[in-house]
Order: structure tokens, then C-alpha cells, then sequence
């Protein structure tokens, strides 16, 4: 088990991991080394580089900082983020400590505490429907609403680790899950043959729109087909800092975590940094922020 689990291995993660091992804690990264820095060809702003350096340079600087400081760096993707708080064992009595259970494609790690430092939220795929039926069919999360959908027929939205990881999560309680993968193709996944599922659909069709009454009723794609669902669960991509402070209860406000003043989110023991947490969308803000949740982690 680690101290700290950093998600996220741009300048708010690297940083809040170089202060929390600096401090003694035993500090792991975990990175899919995806980064809006790599679409910087150069970065004049910063301080320290009068010449200016490449967002790529930036990125793959702080990746050795760490290393050299022993911080273990994992390149894997998070799927999943859950807690022993209130699980069935400790429904009524809370556990002595909370450990943090995070789950990704390859290995599954445990924590005491968490930074999560992934940059902002993607932009949603331009699909009429999506932000309309919000809290009306449209979910973001499987492990939070997959109750509400028991027996019914479902649909995720994407393509990738994460959206097997959320069509496993509804299986076992829905009807039926059938993944829209808006015209991409559907990753290959050693440990899932979706091939052999008789309760899971692939549909590699652009989708069109989202459509219903009160609530979703059914989706229909660019050749004009349609399909019948009850709930479509948007697991596009990896997941985002959101995406995951959602899966454990943490609050979020138009579209950012909400932490306090040492980055604690609303959840014990999670923190947030960086562009997840809203303002000022700048390396400078990363940085200072990945120090005050380095620094906050210890207490």
C-alpha cells in the first residue's frame, strides 16, 4: 500500500508527488501519459526558460524529476476509485482507516490517500441529446446510478478501457448494455470477449441524437436506424479527474472538483490540482496547486 496515489503525470501531478516524497511518504504516479502539454510547441510563459521549451520537454523534465527522486511512475490507465468507508462491511461503523482502492487496466493499488491531477474535463462529442437528457438517462457514472437502471436496457457511450470498465459495472444489474462507440472501433481487451456476451451489443455507427420524452428513450444513428434504451452511461476516452471524483461521492460544481484551501475535496483523504479544479487553465496555477496538495497530504 502507498501513502499517496498521484493520478495524472502533468506539472499539478508531478509536483504534488515530488513535495508528498520530499516529505517522506511513499508516493506512487500513475499516468497514461496523455497531457494538453503536448499540443504546446512552445511555451514562452513559464518562468525560468528564456528561450521558451516545448510542452513535450516540460512534460517528459518532470517525468524524470521524479524518477530521480525514486517516485515510483506506472503508465497505465485508471478505470476505477472506491474507498473501504462505506462499504457493506463498514455500512454502520466506519472504518479505523480509510484505504483507497484504485483500479486500472492492468493492476489494481491501494492508498491512503489520493491526488487526482488529470487535467480538465474533455469536451463532449457533439451529439444532440447529451446535455439535454443530463439526470434524465444520461449518466456518468455506472458504480453511482446502475441501480436505478436494474433490469433495463441500456447503452455506454465509447470505445476504450473505460468504457468496458463501465458496460462490467452495469452487467450484472441491467438487462441488457449495448456500447456505441460513435463510429470508432471498439478496443481490443484481453480480459473481456464481448464477442461471446449474449447481454452486450457493439454498435460502430455514428450516433445522430438522443431521444426522448421526460427521459431517453432511444438513440438514433446517421443511417437513420434507431434502438430502443432506457440510460446511456458517457465513459468516452479515459477517465477524467471528474469522472472518478464522482465514483466516490466527491462534490463537483459546474464542471470542476471543489476543494478547499489545501485541495482536499469533499471527500476525506482525495485531493484535486490543477485544471480540474477550474480558474485560471495555466502551468502556474498547476504547480502551485500540486504544491499545496504535496504539502496538505501529510496532515
Amino acid at each position: 500500500m502507498y501513502d499517496v496515489v498521484v493520478i495524472g503525470g502533468g506539472p499539478a501531478g508531478i509536483t504534488a508527488s515530488i513535495y508528498a516524497k520530499r516529505r517522506k511518504l511513499s508516493v506512487l504516479v500513475i499516468s497514461k501519459k496523455e497531457t494538453s502539454l503536448f499540443k504546446a510547441e512552445k511555451i514562452e510563459n513559464y518562468y525560468g526558460f528564456p528561450q521558451g521549451i516545448s510542452g513535450e520537454e516540460l512534460y517528459n523534465n518532470g517525468i524524470k524529476q521524479a524518477e530521480n527522486l525514486s517516485i515510483d511512475i506506472v503508465e497505465d490507465e485508471v478505470v476505477a476509485l472506491s474507498s473501504n468507508e462505506f462499504n457493506e462491511k463498514n455500512f454502520e461503523n466506519k472504518a479505523d482507516e480509510k484505504i483507497f482502492e484504485i483500479e486500472t487496466v492492468n493492476s489494481h493499488y491501494q492508498a491512503k490517500a489520493v491526488i487526482l491531477a488529470t487535467g480538465s474535463n474533455r469536451l463532449l462529442p457533439n451529439i444532440k441529446g447529451i446535455q439535454e437528457f443530463e439526470g434524465k438517462g444520461i449518466s456518468y457514472c455506472a458504480i453511482c446510478d446502475a441501480f436505478f437502471y436494474k433490469g433495463k436496457d441500456v447503452a455506454v457511450l465509447g470505445s476504450g478501457n473505460y468504457a468496458i470498465h463501465e458496460m462490467q459495472e452495469l452487467k450484472p444489474i441491467v438487462n441488457s448494455v449495448t456500447i456505441l462507440t460513435n463510429g470508432d472501433k471498439i478496443v481490443e481487451n484481453r480480459d473481456v470477449d464481448i464477442s461471446k456476451d449474449e447481454k452486450v451489443q457493439v454498435i460502430e455507427k455514428k450516433v445522430k441524437e438522443f431521444r426522448g420524452d421526460s427521459k431517453i428513450q432511444e438513440v438514433e444513428f446517421e443511417d437513420e436506424t434507431k434502438k430502443d434504451i432506457q440510460g446511456v452511461f458517457v465513459a468516452i476516452a479515459t477517465a477524467s479527474s471528474n469522472d472518478l471524483a464522482r465514483k466516490i461521492g466527491a462534490r463537483i460544481e459546474h464542471g470542476h472538483i471543489v476543494t478547499d484551501e489545501n485541495m482536499e475535496t469533499t471527500v476525506k483523504g482525495l485531493f484535486a490540482c490543477g485544471d480540474c479544479t477550474g480558474g485560471l487553465l495555466q502551468i502556474s496555477k498547476a504547480v502551485y496547486e500540486g504544491t499545496l496538495a504535496g504539502l496538505a497530504v501529510l496532515r
